[in-house]
């Protein structure tokens, strides 16, 4: 059985490989992988990542990735952009 830790690597993982990576896309991927305790319907209906992994994520992942708000997913900071907290608009 994984850990939230374990699937937070998992997560980062696949954000470095990609330029984007969407909520609804990994939030399914994890429940498929790692199963169900670690992903849930948040209030709006849509896919969503289990706190506790989260908190991981964040702790491997900041000043490096941040969370577009808009297009509800995560990229890589950009080379000439400035870390300002995890999420931008």
């Amino acid at each position: 059985m994984a850990t939230a830790k374990e699937v937070a690597e998992w997560m980062a993982a696949q954000v470095e490989a990609a330029p984007y990576v969407y909520q609804e896309t990994i939030a399914s991927k994890i429940g498929r992988q790692f199963g169900s305790e670690f992903v849930y319907t948040n209030e709006n209906g849509n896919p969503a990542i289990d706190k506790s992994v989260l908190k991981q994520f964040r702790k491997l992942t900041e000043g490096k990735i941040v969370w577009e708000r808009s297009d509800r997913s995560w990229r890589k900071l950009r080379p000439n952009e400035r870390y300002k907290g995890r999420q931008v608009d």
